[in-house]
């Protein structure tokens, strides 16, 4: 008993909250939700003239539906190009256009639309009194105008649909009487391209249709992809068939959420399963960026943004400007004027708290017009017309200059009734209004000639959200298709920035792009969208983002190492400014002094044993090539000439052949020396005649026509080697003939070889000062260097194989001249008793002796 005391109370305190806050006569239906949302509902508006000025009775017994703000909109653009045109004296002066209004027509079944039609529309017959109606506006949906259009062609009612262009709608012999204000998407998908291009998206997903519309739509985004390098990551093309649908939807939502395309294209009809998809996905929470056209700027009928992305949505909008007195007129709307239908009521109710007086709560009481301009403009509706308001707008405008241009053409009208209601011929101003041209109170002009070209402009709006249910559309960006390529898109960095930063976060691409210094590597069987990142080839570049090909840098340049620049290669040479080259300039000039001081020493000595026991002049002769061999290695040194590089190998050359010949003579003079002391020997003619010295001349001789022939066939020349060092171009003398080259070199070899052998079997030849020895030794040297040089040349590059060239120059020669002549000066110098005849005569006997023993 007690617990149907307490039942019972909860129940009354229920009822007593809701008589305090529900009127009574909504307790029947607040439980209906508005299951219409924020959908643009189908409407007729129908037009009609009057004489004089009259003030249209909006939504007076027009609207028996329900209504959303949309459809609001829609209505009050009609009735604000009406109002501005009945005020306006230049246009249909002292006549006035009337307008009636139908909604959601589609929504009633198909017993209502004929009995409506029974009572209104009856093929090519009219009522005495009934009204005929000059021309229909229709729109948004296009359903409307296809299934209705053959009632308004049997009554010869002319019909301008204001909605998204359709190609059904287009076919002239089906519907001969209707116009469509819309033109046709020709450039669409190139500036979706475009927009693709310009924020470097190259990997994105297309949802569409399978009508003409998509399919059209989709092949044409291909061509313009391919020839951008944009790619398809997915297409998804819903179908109508429902039960093919209900199969295809998880597909279709694996499609988005397994690619890795950031960005998705949406096109087709709205009216399509397409819608129902994306308020199906709404708790997927898929984010992507969405870019679609105008007619999908709210896509879901419970206004979400498309889904609620927090990247939000760009919408391409045929290009229009703002109708200023807009924003007026619904300032001036006040809840008196509107319908007293039970569903607008409970709108206000709802939203307002307006007072109602039952039974009927049909009478609206204390609605704050502030309040219910707030309303009206909850975003993402703003202070602007969408392109379907627009359309209807420049519609109604269309039809009063159309009846103007009649007039002035004193075109026959007729008036009936009361004298007040006018009618004009409908076909005659259809055939007007197809042709005319105007410019509308925003400026923009309206060519309603059909063989004109279309309209290729769009506006470029991003879309997001900032509030549950509330968003901010901002313009940043426009394209045009009149202009040329690469200028027909305008995008504004300072709106995008300052709106979103999607160009900064937002990548859409199949693969990482590939930094500077990568080059593209193309997957077989995969999109060009899709590669790998290979580093560029050994001195080659790539100074932008995803090259497909490396450029390979100059000869005179090389890569750095991140292969992103190409620089320029430094010019080396063995320089006398650089430690090496100033190490070997130091030495040759030393050695080169030091021969030239004991060749003086020899010159003051002359008349000393020790000098004229060594054969006076081969002594200065060798000297003498031997200064020449220190100072032709400066050749090798400095910035190379074409004189320096023919200088510096026949100097060297020359000079070597003299020293290596003098050599070889000196050592057979020693032979000869000690071989005619042995009584009976008949050798002595072979020394006292100098012969041993007509070595140098002949040896020489050889030489110089070895170097003829070189010189005359192919000399040496200035070469840049561009490739030996990665950074840098060695200047060196090429040899030019390197076969000549080796036959001067081997030619010297052989002579220091030949004075090598014969001074090594001399070695012990009881000579005064070891002359044979030192010989030996000096040879011995010589021509480990120039043996030591061959594989050591060959193994270094640039600047340090002339370094080498110049190196065994210096050692051999330098060898030569300290193991034949230091020892010498050192007797001469340091121990003088020793050269002197009587010590000489005593040394030489005892040598002699020894021999003998």
């Amino acid at each position: 008993m007690f617990s149907l005391i307490v039942v019972f109370l909860l129940l009354k305190l229920s009822f007593l909250f809701c008589s305090l806050s529900d009127p009574r006569c909504f307790w029947r239906i607040k439980d209906r939700e508005n299951d219409l949302g924020d959908k643009e509902t189908d409407c007729f508006f129908s037009i009609y003239t009057k004489r004089g000025y009259v003030k249209n009775d909006y939504f007076s017994e027009n609207l028996d539906k329900k209504v959303t703000l949309k459809t609001i909109h829609l209505i009050s653009s009609v009735y604000f190009a009406a109002e501005e045109i009945n005020k306006n004296i230049y246009i249909l002066p002292n006549i006035s256009l009337i307008v009636k209004i139908e909604c959601n027509l589609i929504a009633d079944n198909v017993k209502r639309i004929w009995s409506l039609k029974k009572k209104e529309i009856i093929p090519n017959y009219y009522c005495k009194n009934q009204r005929r109606y000059l021309i229909v506006l229709t729109g948004p949906i296009w359903i409307t105008s296809y299934i209705l259009g053959p009632f308004l062609y049997f009554s010869q009612t002319p019909e301008l649909y204001c909605g998204h262009f359709h190609f059904l709608l287009n076919d002239q012999e089906q519907f001969p009487h209707l116009y469509q204000m819309t033109p046709k998407d020709t450039s669409l998908p190139q500036g979706m391209v475009s927009l693709a291009v310009h924020f470097r998206w190259n990997w994105v997903g297309v949802i569409i249709t399978d009508d003409d519309h998509g399919i059209q739509f989709l092949s044409e985004l291909r061509t313009g992809m391919e020839s951008n390098t944009v790619c398809l990551a997915f297409v998804t093309i819903i179908t109508y068939n429902r039960m093919l649908y209900l199969k295809m939807y998880h597909k279709y939502y694996h499609q988005i959420t397994m690619s890795s395309a950031k960005v998705v294209i949406v096109y087709g009809d709205k009216e399509s399963p397409l819608q129902f998809n994306f308020i199906l996905w709404k708790s997927e929470n898929i984010q992507r960026l969405w870019v679609s056209v105008s007619q999908f700027d709210m896509i879901t009928v419970i206004r979400d943004f498309m889904l609620n992305s927090l990247h939000g949505t760009l919408i391409f909008s045929h290009q229009q400007s703002e109708i200023s007195g807009f924003k007026q007129f619904m300032q001036t709307v006040h809840p008196s004027n509107y319908s007293n239908d039970i569903s607008l009521a409970k709108m206000w109710w709802t939203y307002f708290k307006c007072s109602l007086k039952p039974p009927d709560c049909k009478t609206l009481k204390n609605c704050p017009t502030k309040t219910l301009f707030k309303w009206f403009f909850v975003p993402p509706l703003g202070m602007s017309m969408s392109e379907t308001c627009y359309n209807l707008y420049n519609s109604v405008y269309a039809v009063a200059h159309s009846l103007h241009e009649m007039l002035l053409q004193q075109v026959d009208t007729c008036s009936e009734n009361d004298g007040t209601v006018m009618e004009f011929n409908s076909w005659k101003m259809f055939y007007f209004l197809k042709t005319i041209q105007f410019v509308n109170p925003a400026g923009d002009l309206i060519n309603m000639n059909q063989n004109r070209e279309r309209d290729t402009e769009y506006d470029i709006f991003y879309i997001m959200d900032f509030l549950k249910h509330e968003g901010l559309k901002m313009k940043i960006g426009r394209f045009s298709g009149h202009f040329p390529n690469g200028q027909q898109l305008f995008m504004s960095d300072e709106m995008i920035e300052w709106a979103t930063d999607i160009k900064q976060t937002l990548a859409s691409a199949c693969s990482v792009p590939c930094r500077p210094g990568l080059r593209k590597y193309f997957q077989e069987g995969k999109a060009v969208c899709c590669f790998d990142c290979y580093p560029c080839p050994e001195n080659e570049i790539s100074n932008m983002t995803d090259m497909d090909q490396c450029v390979k840098c100059p000869e005179d340049e090389y890569a750095n190492t991140d292969q992103t620049n190409c620089l320029k290669k430094v010019v080396t040479f063995l320089d006398y400014k650089e430690p090496l080259g100033m190490a070997l300039a130091v030495l040759a000039v030393f050695f080169s002094s030091l021969t030239f001081i004991i060749l003086c020493v020899f010159l003051k000595h002359r008349d000393t044993p020790i000098v004229k026991a060594n054969n006076e002049t081969l002594s200065y002769v060798l000297l003498t090539s031997l200064i020449f061999c220190f100072i032709c290695s400066l050749l090798y040194i400095g910035y190379p000439t074409m004189v320096s590089c023919i200088l510096q190998q026949t100097t060297f050359a020359l000079v070597f052949t003299v020293a290596a010949s003098c050599v070889l003579a000196k050592t057979i003079t020693v032979v000869l020396a000690f071989k005619i002391t042995v009584p009976g020997r008949r050798l002595r003619w072979l020394l006292l005649s100098g012969a041993p010295n007509y070595i140098i001349p002949i040896c020489t001789t050889i030489q110089m026509i070895l170097c003829g022939i070189w010189l005359g066939t192919s000399p040496p020349f200035v070469d840049a080697d561009l490739h030996m060092i990665h950074e840098h171009i060695i200047i060196v003398c090429n040899k030019g003939s390197v076969t000549a080259f080796y036959c001067v070199l081997g030619y010297m070899g052989s002579l220091a070889l030949a004075s090598f052998t014969v001074a090594f079997l001399a070695r012990n030849l009881p000579d005064t000062f070891n002359e044979a020895k030192l010989l030996t030794f000096s040879m011995l040297v010589f021509c480990s260097v120039w043996v030591t040089f061959l594989p050591v040349y060959h193994s270094t590059k640039g600047k340090a194989m002339v370094a080498v060239e110049v190196f065994c120059i210096l050692a051999s020669s330098a060898g030569m001249l300290l193991c034949i002549f230091v020892p010498k000066c050192y007797l001469i110098l340091l121990r003088p008793q020793i050269n002197s005849f009587h010590e000489f005569r005593k040394i030489h006997a005892k040598s002699i002796n020894i021999n003998r023993m």
